[in-house]
């Protein structure tokens, strides 16, 4: 994020945590770990785990928890229906079962993939004040995590990803969004140009965050707005900044070449508001 703009497009290095090829991967498979079922996932960590309890639309298969944790999720609100099924484990048990390196906290849960976001479904109607936050190749799990923490503390009214590079809703990105999946729908563009497009089309001021941007997100208009952040490193894709609207920048201190892309994004999220606000 902001870089100075890209020279003719050559593949995107993956960032780090990914495949290189197709859906980067969640971690490696413990030894002797049993294959997840097709079209569910593994989600675990406390408020992750709590979200998709508390979220009608997610179907949840088992939940496993250590006492601590069970207690814990009793305090939540949950109800009773739910903390019956529970199954108590230890949490090397845990551990068996999840990737190698997932830190749990003693709670996860087995559940089937969130039903899919379409554009124009949750996009609609384009509201000042809620802004949408487009993702360009940004790959890295535990940023896309954070990515949806910011999009649900600022009142997003989606996030839009790119299908192809983008990691499964779970595991450690579901974890570093703390629920935020649950609360925010995503919205899998094979092409975010395109997506970006259907967006002009609903009445949104695509605004790209670009190092090289004459322009200050101070002057965010007070109209509906996209937010399109790039991936660390690369930025924007030449064509997906040239289908902007207008690129802007963040005023950071000279000597300082860029921000984290979830830093970036909650700084932009925050500026939308207050420019509607204002």
């Amino acid at each position: 994020m902001d870089k100075r703009r890209p020279k003719p497009q050559k593949p995107a290095a993956p960032e780090k945590g990914a495949s290189g090829k197709g859906r980067p991967k969640l971690g490696r498979p413990r030894h002797g770990a049993q294959k997840t079922p097709e079209g569910a996932v593994w989600l675990y960590g406390r408020h992750a785990v709590a979200a998709a309890l508390a979220n009608p639309n997610r179907k949840v298969k088992r939940v496993l928890a250590t006492k601590n944790s069970a207690d814990w999720l009793a305090q939540t609100g949950i109800d009773e229906k739910t903390l019956s099924r529970l199954e108590d484990m230890k949490p090397d048990a845990i551990d068996r079962l999840l990737h190698e390196g997932a830190v749990h906290q003693g709670l996860a849960a087995l559940a089937e993939e969130l039903p899919r976001a379409r554009l124009k479904e949750v996009c609609a109607p384009a509201e000042t004040g809620a802004p949408v936050l487009v993702l360009d190749q940004i790959t890295d799990p535990q940023n896309i995590g954070a990515l949806f923490r910011s999009a649900a503390a600022f009142g997003a009214k989606a996030v839009i990803v790119q299908e192809r590079r983008t990691p499964p809703l779970a595991g450690a990105l579901a974890k570093a969004a703390a629920g935020a999946i649950e609360i925010v729908p995503c919205v899998q563009a094979v092409n975010i140009a395109r997506a970006l497009e259907a967006l002009k089309d609903l009445g949104y001021h695509c605004a790209g965050l670009a190092g090289e941007a004459d322009a200050y997100i101070t002057e965010f208009p007070a109209t509906p707005l996209a937010l399109v952040m790039g991936a660390e490193g690369a930025g924007l894709r030449q064509l997906v900044a040239a289908t902007c609207d207008k690129l802007y920048r963040i005023p950071i201190a000279p000597g300082v070449e860029s921000l984290n892309v979830s830093n970036a994004a909650a700084i932009s999220l925050y500026e939308a508001r207050r420019a509607r606000n204002g």
